[in-house]
């Protein structure tokens, strides 16, 4: 989803970049990994684990992903003299704060992905102090892939009405804008225009999931009230999700000189504009007519 997102950024800023998929390369693969680096001004890594619960039952493999083998990239940017921009996740906090999280907060990861990421953020942090830059970002969505925006357009044909959680809070994040925020920070990061460090990549504002599903609903044509509030413990899940996941965003003007991302709900009115969020609410509304 976000890797698709930065090629096609890149490429639309006319920016020479080689995507490689999991086909291409083995992450875990230190020979191939530095063999895929060189040459490179600044490498973007999207590459991860993403399955929370399956992670807790394989907390070494999500490790091997996105702990070890970020080291792996973190050690072969550092001897190619390459920048890297990893891409980690609010999991690596423990979700209990009541106001936005601060890029220097102290970590406390409450599920097995969250750990296997911190794993990541430490690598690079460790060994790019200067040239890498761990950017977190959270309740992702986008054309590409699947996500809770398009899940809940395609349940929208199915069902009269969803029972959507009301107690998690955070900021949905549409992956392109996010990717034009990557390339913005490589892009300042080449002009020594960006300092190395913690950013946290996600829209302004805040919302709950049902928030987000009502105003998605709202913004597609249907109705928001089919939307019924729910809480997490209705929905019990093998790896425990953080309450609170709404990250400050100070370190892009202090440290980069670049604007925070829109607020959420600008962010999502693009995206369901674009031709693939666009078929799953027509489909959505010819499924509720019908």
């Amino acid at each position: 989803m976000l890797g698709r997102d930065v090629l096609t950024v890149l490429k639309r800023a006319g920016i020479e970049a080689v995507g490689r998929n999991r086909a291409d390369l083995d992450i875990t693969d230190p020979a191939a990994v530095r063999a895929a680096v060189e040459g490179a001004a600044v490498v973007v890594n999207c590459a991860a684990w993403t399955d929370v619960d399956g992670a807790e039952s394989a907390e070494e493999a999500a490790t091997a992903v996105n702990g070890t083998a970020v080291r792996v990239l973190a050690e072969a940017c550092a001897a190619a003299g390459v920048r890297l921009i990893h891409v980690s996740t609010d999991y690596v906090l423990p979700g209990d704060a009541s106001e936005p999280y601060r890029e220097d907060a102290v970590t406390g990861p409450v599920n097995a992905y969250g750990r296997s990421k911190l794993v990541g953020e430490q690598a690079v942090t460790e060994l790019l102090p200067q040239d890498g830059y761990v950017v977190r970002t959270a309740w992702l969505y986008g054309e590409h892939g699947s996500n809770f925006v398009a899940t809940m357009l395609k349940l929208a044909a199915q069902r009269d009405s969803l029972d959507v959680v009301d107690d998690q809070h955070g900021q949905p994040t549409w992956s392109y804008a996010l990717a034009g925020r990557l390339v913005d920070l490589g892009l300042a990061a080449l002009r020594g225009r960006a300092a190395g460090g913690i950013y946290h990549g996600t829209a302004s504002g805040r919302t709950t999931w049902r928030g987000l599903a009502r105003e998605a609903y709202r913004l597609s044509g249907l109705d928001p009230e089919r939307i019924r509030p729910t809480t997490s413990e209705a929905f019990v899940r093998p790896a425990a999700r953080p309450a609170f996941s709404v990250l400050a965003h100070d370190a892009w003007q202090q440290k980069a000189g670049l604007e925070p991302l829109a607020d959420w709900r600008e962010q999502l009115a693009l995206a369901l504009a674009t031709p693939g969020f666009a078929a799953l609410a027509e489909a959505a509304r010819d499924g509720r007519a019908g």
